[in-house]
């Protein structure tokens, strides 16, 4: 056979994943990334994200290739005519949305006119729709699942974190610590259980020989030193870890206990024996952390939750 006679090789498929946030939602999309990888093993694979999340996930393996959504709002139309403009030169054959949201539905409409890649997701005329009306009332982790299988790709791991990689020696911490992790969105303060709770499991902790460690964002510094103003012991990571620090600090401590809150989902995810605290204002059935070892408590009033009841709970490693 001449080269002349040989079938033209097809070029490369192109694949665009859409999740833009937040933490918690991007750690239970893990799964689903991965399957996508296998299931395209040799596609050009795109990931559309936050800028909060891209330096994290490009070491996974799982996309060649990372996009930081810049969510312009809907006034600026110069900034939605570039993302268009972007959108469209992909050339993207398949898209999956695992953000399923009204952004994530006008970036659909932004592929047009004319002929738009595949779609699966659940926006008005996609290729792959997740036709399931009680879809809203899935838990994340089987949602993303049914709507890949709709889309045929019918295994999905469990999320692994396992190519996550820190240096954490910096912050010096003993052999046996535990991550409280006491805030979560500020806007949201019915989320939290009380400093106080945390400050006594810390006591707890410490009785135990265990250091407790408190995680979260700068802005949470003083919920750090409520508990260390009754726990001298606890130590206070706010404002000086990355993701990929939480995830590797996971792996190494003796359990974790947090609100229902990004990290939380991180820790679970990367393997820490982890106690998730919910209040009415969240359900778990829908958005529980999914990990080898996650128990829930639940009060409609976080601050009914005793502290007897989450140090019980506890199960150290």
């Amino acid at each position: 056979m001449t080269a002349a006679d040989r079938p033209a090789l097809r070029a490369q498929e192109r694949i665009l994943v859409v999740k833009l946030g937040a933490l918690g939602d991007v750690v239970l999309a893990a799964g689903p990334f991965a399957a996508i990888r296998r299931h395209h093993p040799h596609a050009h694979i795109v990931l559309l994200t936050g800028a909060a999340y891209a330096d994290f996930l490009r070491p996974s393996g799982w996309f060649d290739e990372i996009w930081t959504d810049e969510r312009p709002p809907l006034w600026c139309v110069n900034r939605w005519l570039a993302l268009r403009r972007r959108l469209r030169s992909g050339g993207f054959d398949r898209v999956y949305d695992l953000q399923t949201s009204d952004r994530s539905g006008w970036y659909f409409r932004l592929m047009g006119p004319g002929p738009r890649p595949e779609w699966s997701g659940i926006v008005r005329g996609c290729s792959h729709p997740h036709a399931n009306a009680r879809r809203d009332f899935m838990h994340t982790v089987e949602r993303q699942a049914e709507q890949l299988a709709l889309a045929g790709i019918d295994d999905v791991p469990p999320a692994d974190f396992a190519w996550v990689a820190a240096d954490v020696a910096r912050f010096v911490l003993p052999g046996r610590y535990a991550l409280l992790v006491p805030g979560g969105a500020a806007h949201r303060p019915a989320k939290r259980w009380p400093a106080a709770g945390y400050a006594a499991l810390a006591r707890h902790l410490a009785a135990k020989g265990v250091t407790a460690v408190v995680l979260g964002a700068r802005d949470e510094a003083r919920l750090a030193a409520a508990i260390r103003a009754d726990c001298p012991d606890a130590r206070d990571l706010t404002g000086q870890t990355t993701l990929a620090d939480i995830a590797v600090l996971a792996r190494g401590a003796a359990a974790a206990v947090g609100n229902d809150t990004g990290p939380m989902h991180l820790i679970a995810a990367a393997g820490c024996p982890s106690v998730v605290l919910f209040s009415a204002a969240s359900d778990p059935a829908l958005t529980a952390p999914r990990g080898p070892a996650v128990r829930v408590l639940r009060r409609d009033r976080l601050a009914d939750l005793p502290v007897a009841e989450a140090a019980a709970a506890l199960s150290l490693r």
